[in-house]
């Protein structure tokens, strides 16, 4: 899948009514939701078209390579494993064709420079005594984080902080998304499921249609139904829809991944309202430059 046919399928914006994509804006979830165009930028913007391109990598390519290359030289179930909700095959043989189209250091390097460049292009009328403020803020609420369970995260934080004031602003959000993801991740395996079943939790949880999200991450009809069997068998679904056993599950899963990053809310303390904002408004820019998807059931599931 090349870029443009990527964001001409998921950066359209959804027709119809819209119901609110969770059902509560906690502290952690608003700051959640505040940073994830600014983090995915990597994936969705014309630097990452660029460098990924340059690298002989299309969209999946240049989003697996990049996001994994923080795990190092790792076999494919590894890097499947951290991604979760995608199908295994699937991301091991992306992981396979970027790592052999270019180093893991240049993958990182990619990466960091299409973050830069499109952060900086979007936030162009925002001086970098402002964007270092903020960055500086999100450095110190990190610090209290740990790494242990979370690999992507980890990956990350070993990296060094870029040179640039964009780039570093990207490198932060990355890392609270990283933190999160792999929290969530952890949350969902604690409560039973499996990588389709947390995705058909989260797409009806969020307002998609049965399936609408879960399709898109690769798995084969077949693993679809028989997980949707499963969870039909578990008391999980009622028809195509949630359960109320399984709404109280799937809150539970929010509540406990909201729990992980309560050291990172803590931290915030006071700051987190003007942080939120702030990365708010920027986030806005970069949905309206359209380079992360309008859709805000996209922006939910993250």
């Amino acid at each position: 899948m090349d870029f443009d046919e990527a964001r001409s399928v998921f950066c359209r914006p959804r027709t119809g009514p819209i119901a609110d994509p969770s059902p509560e804006a906690t502290p952690a979830r608003r700051l959640r939701d505040a940073i994830e165009p600014l983090a995915m930028v990597t994936v969705w913007s014309d630097p990452a078209a660029e460098q990924s391109g340059a690298a002989g990598l299309d969209f999946l390519g240049g989003y697996v390579g990049g996001r994994a290359s923080v795990l190092g030289d790792a076999d494919g179930p590894v890097v499947a494993a951290a991604f979760a909700v995608f199908e295994p095959g699937l991301v091991g043989g992306l992981w396979d064709q970027a790592r052999t189209a270019c180093p893991v250091a240049e993958l990182r390097g990619m990466r960091e420079r299409a973050g830069t460049a499109a952060l900086r292009t979007v936030l162009a009328d925002v001086g970098e005594a402002e964007v270092d403020a903020v960055v500086e803020t999100l450095r110190v609420a990190l610090d209290p984080v740990d790494v242990v369970g979370r690999p992507l995260y980890a990956g990350m934080s070993a990296l060094p902080w870029p040179p640039e004031a964009h780039g570093r602003l990207w490198h932060a959000t990355t890392l609270l998304r990283e933190h999160r993801g792999d929290s969530h991740v952890a949350a969902c395996v604690a409560a039973g499921l499996d990588g389709i079943e947390a995705n058909v939790l989260t797409e009806l949880w969020v307002g998609f249609e049965l399936l609408e999200y879960t399709a898109t991450r690769g798995w084969s009809p077949e693993a679809m139904d028989t997980a949707l069997a499963r969870l039909r068998a578990r008391g999980l679904l009622d028809g195509d829809t949630l359960s109320a056993e399984c709404r109280r599950l799937r809150d539970r899963v929010e509540e406990a991944t909201d729990l992980a990053q309560q050291p990172v809310v803590d931290a915030l303390g006071a700051d987190l309202d003007r942080l939120v904002d702030a990365l708010g408004h920027w986030s806005q820019a970069v949905v309206a430059r359209g380079w992360f998807p309008p859709d805000p059931y996209k922006r939910a599931a993250g």
